[in-house]
């Protein structure tokens, strides 16, 4: 600390210097003076440790830096001296490591390129201890956060505990913690010791005009020591003698601590030191404290989270309608964990069967909610109408007066005849759908229309199709197509077909498992869906 004033009559500042960085001592590494020895015996020449000019901390150092240095043999023992210095040479003495001369000398090129090997293993070692210190650190931080059953009444109490302990460290008399609000304008009491309770009861200082909280809030240690001054530094409590230092963490400031006492008096340098230590245990209970809370409110929402997905996970459809000579199998991926893409199908009167794929334009929650009402307005419109468009039009009017009309939904509804094969596709949006045959291979045109949920009144126009016996259909929503076309390029929509016509031998499930693991090899960075119906080729 650097005091700026001696007169203890004027205002003095404190300004804290943060202190320099640890750095890992060579005198550590206990067996290199053993290799130096070893070295020069092998070698004729002698080695020491020259650390590279500049380097300040180890952490930039890197693993093509050596940080020993040849010495010719001759000025093996004139050097032996230095490396005693250098604290290298904790086993063996000068004379010990200059007196053993080899027969013959190793060339110098050699003896450089093997201490150069040496120099930089004992880089890596050194620049590996330096991160072992910074991992420990970091582990220390990983200490879980327990809460007390009684969390807020044992905050008051920790927090009046430590303004007690400074007051009686300094033989002071007072302190009061004043925290700033959220749009940092006002300093409101929040804990004291030493002044009557009724200070609670006292509206908050605004921070404008508070001289000394403005100045400890940059950093300094505020010691008012003179009572002519107070009145120009607007002393919240009426003592002859005040200090005000900052309460912060590394990253936020909080508000300033005052301790007061009831007579004239100066704090010293080791007395304001002690003050700035409790004034960081304040920072450090109440920066607890705001982790705790955070961490309590992250668990309830994760478990929320965890909760919502499994039951996303479980509405998709598991089991098959038994229509003889049909197949169906589907996937969802949803990108975090939760999202608005869903696949489904349902059996209808008269041999019908629905399948369904959809996507929200939201994510997260906001996607499940508007997946959920979407995948339900089509279960509920569906028996009712024989007309794909029909159901997406019912859908879209449902969502648009169920919403506050901020709703964008795509999804893809096709309508099978079991007994003929015939298909009828209707969309809104912009999924897609692909028909594969031993003799055919063709995107599907699904009379596309704006996304659900756009306006009320919205036409939707359906296409018709006939899927000959062994062939595939393959619905999916847009996010399957940017993530083909992503990955694949212009050749995405070519090599599905291919990898469709080279499996129609193979059941659905397992069609579905292929095309997952070809398309989707990466986990994808976007909510989709896609069905594989199958037509079996028995089927006439």
């Amino acid at each position: 600390m650097t005091k700026h004033s001696s007169k203890q009559r004027h205002l003095k500042l404190y300004v804290e210097r943060s202190s320099p960085q640890a750095q890992p001592s060579v005198e550590t590494v206990a067996c290199l003076a053993e290799v130096q020895s070893a070295f020069q015996t092998a070698t004729g020449w002698a080695i020491r440790y020259c650390p590279p000019k500049g380097l300040k901390n180890f952490s930039g150092l890197n693993s093509a830096t050596s940080l020993l240095s040849l010495q010719p043999p001759d000025e093996g023992a004139e050097k032996a001296n230095s490396v005693k210095k250098d604290g290298l040479d904790s086993s063996s003495s000068p004379s010990s490591m200059s007196s053993t001369k080899p027969e013959g000398v190793v060339n110098r090129a050699a003896a450089s390129q093997l201490s150069g090997a040496i120099g930089k293993l004992l880089g890596e070692l050194l620049q590996t201890r330096y991160t072992l210190r910074s991992r420990e650190a970091e582990l220390a931080a990983a200490v879980p956060l327990i809460p007390h059953r009684q969390e807020g009444q044992q905050l008051a109490v920790r927090l009046e505990g430590v303004l007690r302990a400074g007051v009686e460290a300094v033989e002071a008399d007072a302190a009061a913690l004043y925290l700033l609000d959220d749009n940092t304008t006002e300093l409101k009491l929040r804990s004291c010791w030493g002044l009557p309770f009724e200070k609670f009861l006292a509206p908050a200082r605004p921070l404008a005009g508070a001289t000394a909280d403005l100045e400890a809030l940059l950093g300094h240690a505020v010691v008012l020591n003179n009572p002519t001054i107070r009145a120009a530094w607007n002393v919240p409590e009426n003592f002859p003698a005040a200090v005000c230092l900052p309460v912060s963490t590394s990253t936020t400031l909080l508000g300033t601590l005052w301790v007061f006492s009831n007579s004239p008096r100066d704090f010293t340098d080791s007395q304001t030191n002690l003050l700035e230590v409790v004034a960081g245990r304040l920072a450090v209970e109440l920066e607890r404290e705001i982790l705790l809370n955070a961490k309590l409110e992250e668990a309830k929402f994760r478990k929320q989270l965890t909760l919502v997905e499994r039951l996303q996970h479980t509405e998709l459809p598991l089991a098959t309608p038994i229509f003889s000579g049909w197949q169906m199998a589907g996937e969802t991926f949803q990108a975090e964990g939760i999202g608005g893409a869903f696949h489904d199908w349902f059996s209808l009167p008269n041999g019908l069967l629905a399948l369904a794929v959809g996507q929200a334009a939201e994510r997260g929650l906001g996607g499940v909610l508007s997946a959920t009402a979407l995948r339900i307005a089509l279960r509920s419109h569906a028996p009712y109408y024989r007309m794909p468009e029909r159901v997406l039009q019912q859908t879209n009017l449902t969502l648009w007066t169920a919403s506050a009309g901020d709703r964008r939904l795509e999804t893809l509804l096709a309508m099978v005849e079991t007994s003929s094969g015939k298909v009828r596709v209707c969309a809104a949006g912009r999924p897609f759908a692909m028909l594969v045959a031993r003799d055919d291979c063709r995107l599907l045109d699904a009379s596309r229309a704006s996304p659900l949920g756009k306006g009320p009144e919205r036409m939707f126009a359906a296409a018709g199709y006939r899927l000959p016996p062994g062939g595939i259909l393959l619905f999916a929503t847009s996010g399957f197509y940017r993530i083909l076309k992503n990955t694949q390029g212009k050749e995405g929509f070519s090599r599905l077909s291919q990898l469709l016509r080279d499996r129609l031998q193979l059941p659905a499930a397992e069609i579905a498992k292929e095309v997952s693991a070809n398309v989707l090899s990466q986990k994808p960075g976007q909510d989709l869906s896609f069905i594989v119906l199958k037509r079996s080729a028995a089927i006439a």
